[in-house]
This record gives C-alpha cells, structure tokens and sequence, in this order.
C-alpha cells in the first residue's frame, strides 16, 4: 500500500486529513476502516514465499558428503547387479536408509525452528489504538489503515507512518530506522519538502519507538508503503547470506570429500598393486573394499 499524500510531512494537518478522508477528532467509521483494509490489504510487510517442503527436503541432500555416500550406493548396487543380483543389496539398503534418515533428521530440525519462530512471532503481535467513530480502541497492528487516528504514547511501538495531528513533549527513537541514536523530538509544524527523512519532526514512523511524551497522528501510509516498507522491498532483491558457520562446514565437507575419495583411491591401488587379483570377483572385492573405508570415513550428520 503506497501512500495516498505525497510528502505528508510537508503539508499542514488539515489538509492531510482532508486528502485522507478522515476527521481529526472522530477518526474514521468502523465502515469505511473495514473497506479500507479490504482495499488496501493488511498492515504488514511483505514475506517471500515459502519454500515448498518437498524442496526443503531435497535439499539436504545437496552436500558433497552426503553425494559421496549416494555415490557409493550407487556403486554397490551396480556390483550387487554384477554379482548376479543373487540375496538383497544390503549395503545399497544400509547406505541409502542412512542417506534418507540423515535427511529427514535435517528436515525435522528445520520444521521445529520453524514452529518456534512462528510461534514467537504470535506472541510479539504489536496492538496500536486508534479512535474510530470517537472512541479510542486497541486493535491488532495488522488492521490500521490510512486515514486511522492513532495515538501513541510513551513507550508504544509505532505500526505505521503517520503524519502528527497534536502530541506533548513527544519524542521518538528512530535507530532503527535512521541510525540515530539519540530521541527525535517531534512537533505538529510541517517542514521542507526535501528535508532528510531524519529531520521530518511532524512525521512519526513504522518501527521507531515512542521514548518520551504522547501524540495522535493520522496514518499516511501501511505495510509495504512506509519508509520501512520501502527498506525491506529493497533487501528483498539482496540474496541472504550463508552464516560464517555454515561456509565452514561446507569448506570442511568439501576438504573431507576430496580426502575420503583420495584416500579410498590410493587404498586401492595399493591392493591392486600389491596383491594378487584374479578375475572380476577380485575386482569387485577391492571395490566394496574402497567403498566400504569411503562411507565409513564420512560424518553423516555433519
């Protein structure tokens, strides 16, 4: 929801609130709230979207180690074919249920987190009050609209961008959204139009903290329309990062990869060298033997 007044904190209140249809004294109907939330969505920002569980799942398998280990039941099973297919491919079996249960352990671990933080982010749900048809009322942050009358006070997180209609000593801390670190005092008079968003006095915003004082303000803007609406739609474009944790299991992965397949190589070549190989039989042998050192030396659950 992009803002329906063009640089608010330049405009003086009265004409804010006209462009919004809103009154300064009763606020908006409870009709017209509910068709603007309908119209305009909910107060919040927008999420990507979820990864589908099937490729969550998949993906755990994505990890040199564990190619390596799918690699080596392959290989079994081409010399279980080899063999005669006679019996079952027990180490084809052993080595792809370790495969699957290692995947489904990851795959368990992320949906509890998941679980968690949905759950976290339940209990932090912020609440704002507004006055509506005059009467002041706490309603979830998610429901305001432009136009609501908001009032905020000491200590109140702020929900959305709102233009200031009166307030009393207030004060805000805008470090999370400017990088200032002392309190912004505000006031109702309106500024330049090019004044920095830091100096905007007669605006309060999304994700600043009331630190002193009270205030009512009309809200201009919700969800992906505020200043930190605008911040989180540019970082949706920025590809999130590994954590210094897991590049250095993924550097470690590959290092153990590369020794286990050296290793497993060399062994080998020093039983075909050195020993006595007669026939296919004998090839095969050196082979589980290969492969038997390259899946014990892995870390599964690395």
């Amino acid at each position: 929801m992009t803002s329906l007044v063009r640089e608010p904190h330049s405009v003086q209140t009265g004409s804010v609130a006209q462009a919004l249809g809103t009154d300064v004294e009763k606020g908006l109907s409870l009709t017209e709230a509910s068709d603007r939330l309908a119209r305009v969505g909910p107060n919040e920002l927008r999420e990507r979207p979820p990864v589908p569980r099937w490729r969550r799942f998949v993906r755990h398998f994505a990890d040199p180690l564990v190619l390596l280990l799918v690699a080596a039941a392959a290989i079994s099973l081409v010399v279980w074919i080899l063999e005669g297919t006679e019996g079952a491919p027990i180490e084809s079996l052993v080595i792809a249920a370790i495969v699957l249960l290692n995947a489904a352990l990851g795959y368990a671990q992320e949906a509890h987190a998941e679980q968690v933080v949905a759950a976290l982010r339940a209990m932090t749900e912020t609440s704002a009050t507004v006055i509506r048809e005059g009467r002041s009322m706490s309603i979830p942050a998610r429901e305001l609209v432009p136009g609501d009358l908001m009032l905020i006070e000491t200590g109140d997180a702020i929900a959305a961008d709102a233009r200031l209609v009166r307030e009393v000593s207030l004060a805000t801390g805008e470090g999370a959204l400017t990088g200032e670190s002392e309190p912004v005092s505000k006031d109702v008079h309106p500024v330049e139009r090019d004044t920095a968003l830091g100096d905007r006095s007669s605006m309060v915003y999304s994700g600043t903290v009331v630190t002193f004082g009270r205030g009512v303000g009309v809200v201009t803007a919700t969800g992906m329309g505020t200043e930190l609406g605008t911040i989180a739609g540019l970082l949706e474009t920025v590809e999130e990062p590994k954590t210094p944790l897991q590049l250095e299991l993924a550097r470690v992965g590959r290092v153990l990869g590369i020794a286990v397949v050296a290793v497993a190589a060399i062994v080998i070549g020093a039983l075909l060298a050195t020993s006595e190989i007669h026939g296919t039989d004998g090839l095969i042998d050196v082979l589980l033997i290969g492969v038997s050192l390259a899946v014990a030396a892995v870390p599964e659950g690395l």
